[in-house]
Formats: structure tokens, C-alpha cells, sequence
């Protein structure tokens, strides 16, 4: 007799061979940030899902964060990060210290992904024109050399995939006049979605997904439709950080994305159990009335 353990694990790659046809060939923009790229296991295991969607058939791109370590090595050269209505005022000085970081972030990156089999390439929004900004405001008020994103230009990170490279983007951009500037990484991975026409977005984060009352752990959604979205902000059932994320989710949508995805990055393989399973494990946000497992049979 076959072991239980070893059908149930059959059964486990029967489960995800659906979404393997139904999404081969398509593009997944991962947004990497929060507690996994802190924890060096759970770095490793964000990789190791990216790498199987790569090595499956999937067309994935990582747009990458780095606050916290920018936060720690601005502290490293004696200066004192300061924000501005939960947003990093960025001087000069700090924009150079927060490219550098941002730099090794990207190349720490590329280098995992290397050692796992997969070509990846590194680049910022400053390569190739990929990401054009303007000064971005807080409620009226300068924070430095943080950017809004204007426009996206996809081409370089089209040729990548036409390459089979695995691109990997850290949120840096330039402004008409050629200035630097730091972009927030849901900003930078929401535009790159959409002007590449992903398939899905997933945003990797510290929260398990979207509440009806984010007070009460049992009101997670597993999907939410656009308008439901846009109902939970008008209604003040979400607040805090998870505004702009879910407003990105939405514009995203909107934009032609097909599904977006909140995940719990502190979850191993949260992006594998959210892509492959029937119930997932994050928040779905979807365009139109569909059911979690998109119709597949």
C-alpha cells in the first residue's frame, strides 16, 4: 500500500495543476517588503515560491521594498530617520543613503535568486526610463525626494521576460530634471502591474489580508470585489496603511490587472498556498463576481 502521506502529497500537485495551465505564460508582479525580507528563512522561502513560479511557466517580476533596512543604516551614519503622516522625509542625504541600501537590497536579491537555479537581473526605475515621478506631497507638506509615479515605460522589463530573465526592481525613479527620488514599493509595484498587463498582483505584507472589522481576526475576507473594496474605505472599516494599499488594489483592477492578492508574508510559502490552493490563505481582490477558485473545475 502506498503511504497516506506520500497521496496526499499527489493530491497537493493535482490541486495546483489548473492554475499551472490556466496562468502558464502569464505575468505575476510580486511585491516583496514587511517582516519576510527581514527574516532570513522566510527570505529564502519567498524566493524558493517566486523561483517555482518562474520554473513552472509563470512570468513573475519582484518590486521590492527595503524600509526597515533603510531605516537601520540611516541610524548606522548618525542620522535620525523622521516621518510625515507615516511617510519618510526624505533629504538628500537621505535619498543617497536609502539608493544605496536600496542597491544592495536588489543584488542580495538577484544573487538568491541565482543560487536557486533562475537568470534574475536587478535594476531600479532609474534603468531604462522604467519609472518617470513627480514630487510627491504629504496632506500639502514637502517630504523630500519622494516620488508619485507619472508614467511607466515597460520596455526594458519586456525584453527581460522575452530574455527569460527574472526581473527584480527596486521603487527608485527620476523626475523630469533627472532627479533622484524613492517611491513607496505598493506605488512602484501597482504602476509596473498595470503597464505590463499583469495577470496578478500579490502585495506581500505583515497583516493576513483584509477585515470586515479589523478588530476581529475572524472577519478575514477571502475575496473581495472591487466595489466591496471600495465600500470598506467609504465606510471607514479599514484605516491606517491598509487605505493606500487597498486603494492600489483597486486602481490596479481597474487598469486590467485580473486579481489581486494581500498576503501574509510571515507565512511560509504564503505565496504558493495563496496561488495554488482552492482556498487560499490571503485576500483576493477580484473584478467582477467570481468564486475563489476562478471557475476551475
Amino acid at each position: 500500500m502506498v503511504k497516506t502521506e506520500y497521496l496526499e502529497k499527489a493530491q497537493v500537485l493535482i490541486e495546483a495543476l489548473p492554475y499551472i495551465q490556466r496562468f502558464n505564460r502569464k505575468i505575476i508582479v510580486v511585491k516583496y517588503g514587511g517582516s519576510a525580507m527581514v527574516d532570513e528563512n522566510l527570505k529564502r522561502q519567498v524566493i524558493q515560491d517566486v523561483v517555482l513560479l518562474k520554473l513552472v511557466g509563470f512570468k513573475p517580476i519582484i518590486v521590492h521594498g527595503g524600509g526597515k533596512e533603510i531605516s537601520r543604516w540611516v541610524g548606522k551614519v548618525g542620522m535620525e530617520p523622521r516621518f510625515v503622516n507615516g511617510l519618510r522625509v526624505t533629504d538628500k542625504d537621505t535619498m543617497e543613503v536609502a539608493e544605496m541600501v536600496l542597491g544592495k537590497v536588489n543584488k542580495e536579491l538577484v544573487t538568491l535568486v541565482e543560487s536557486l537555479g533562475v537568470k534574475a537581473v536587478g535594476i531600479s526605475g532609474k534603468d531604462g526610463a522604467l519609472l518617470n515621478v513627480e514630487k510627491k506631497y504629504s496632506n500639502g507638506e514637502d517630504i523630500g525626494y519622494v516620488g508619485n509615479v507619472t508614467s511607466v515605460n515597460p520596455k526594458i522589463i519586456e525584453d527581460l521576460l522575452e530574455k527569460d530573465f527574472l526581473p527584480i526592481i527596486c521603487p527608485i525613479g527620476l523626475d523630469k530634471n533627472f532627479d533622484t527620488y524613492n517611491i513607496n514599493a505598493d506605488d512602484a509595484a501597482c504602476a509596473i502591474a498595470k503597464a505590463v498587463h499583469a495577470e496578478k498582483l500579490a502585495f506581500l505584507t505583515d497583516i493576513e489580508g483584509v477585515y470586515l472589522d479589523p478588530n476581529d481576526p475572524s472577519t478575514l475576507l477571502s475575496k473581495l470585489f472591487v466595489k466591496e473594496a471600495k465600500e470598506l474605505i467609504d465606510n471607514g472599516n479599514v484605516g491606517g496603511g491598509m487605505i493606500p494599499k487597498l486603494q492600489n488594489c483597486i486602481d490596479a483592477i481597474e487598469e486590467g490587472v485580473s486579481r489581486v492578492h494581500i498576503l501574509d508574508g510571515r507565512i511560509p510559502h504564503c505565496l504558493l498556498l495563496e496561488i495554488f490552493t482552492n482556498k487560499g490563505i490571503g485576500t483576493a481582490i477580484l473584478r467582477k463576481d467570481e468564486i475563489k477558485d476562478y471557475d476551475i473545475q
